[in-house]
């Protein structure tokens, strides 16, 4: 289950050697995702990822990181995110 993007920080700056490239990620709303295990078992190469279901609150990992970073005066988004139950608390307690 994916639970929450994964934000980059002053480290990537470091590994690049680019002061703006967190900036930069962030903008490309490619951040990536953390996951949670539901059933233990074993994943390789060439697997394929299959969509089992989504939240009814329909917010992608993308609108999660623009909330974060830069959308904060979007109260219809912010409540959604807040109810999201797949969310940890504690970006839902920051969305509230």
């Amino acid at each position: 289950m994916v639970t929450q993007p994964r934000l980059p920080c002053y480290k990537l700056g470091i590994r690049f050697g680019r002061s703006d490239i967190v900036k930069r990620f962030l903008t490309s709303r490619r951040t990536g995702f953390y996951f949670r295990v539901l059933q233990e078992g074993e994943v390789g190469v060439g697997d394929t990822l299959e969509l089992m279901s989504r939240d009814t609150n329909n917010i992608t990992v993308a609108d999660i990181t623009q909330l974060y970073v830069r959308e904060q005066n979007n109260p219809g988004l912010l409540h959604r995110a807040a109810q999201m139950e797949a969310l940890p608390e504690s970006w839902r307690d920051y969305f509230q």
